[in-house]
């Protein structure tokens, strides 16, 4: 078992994220995982990431807040507004866009696996 406490969770920066704060609370730099990561943002008012794809699929899951989500795959595209405890996947491929439009902070965890999967 390793147990990463959230006072001492590490602080990490990802790129092409405006207004968050973002900590690691398992694998990478927080312990040992084989297989995935997850992470806690908060965004402030006006917070957001960028409308970005990424080659791994990515699960959300809202704490606290209002966060409006943006998707868009092969021309699609989506958007969502979610609230405590509803939960967002984005596939492989998948841009997405997070962003804060309220006047509270958003707090959404994050998993994701460590690495892309080789290809089937």
């Amino acid at each position: 078992m390793h147990v990463t406490r959230f006072s001492e969770a590490p602080h990490y920066e990802a790129p092409n994220h405006f207004d968050m704060r973002c900590l690691r609370l398992q694998g990478k730099e927080a312990g040992p995982s084989t297989q995935m990561w997850m992470g806690m943002s908060q965004i402030l008012p006006g917070g957001r990431t960028g409308l970005d794809g990424s080659p791994m699929e990515k699960l959300y899951l809202v704490l606290e807040g209002q966060l409006h989500v943006v998707g868009e795959l092969d021309g699609a595209h989506q958007e969502e507004v979610l609230g405590p405890y509803d939960s967002c996947r984005f596939a492989p491929g998948e841009k997405r866009q997070l962003e804060n439009r309220s006047n509270r902070p958003v707090l959404v965890a994050l998993v994701m696996p460590n690495s892309v999967p080789p290809a089937a």
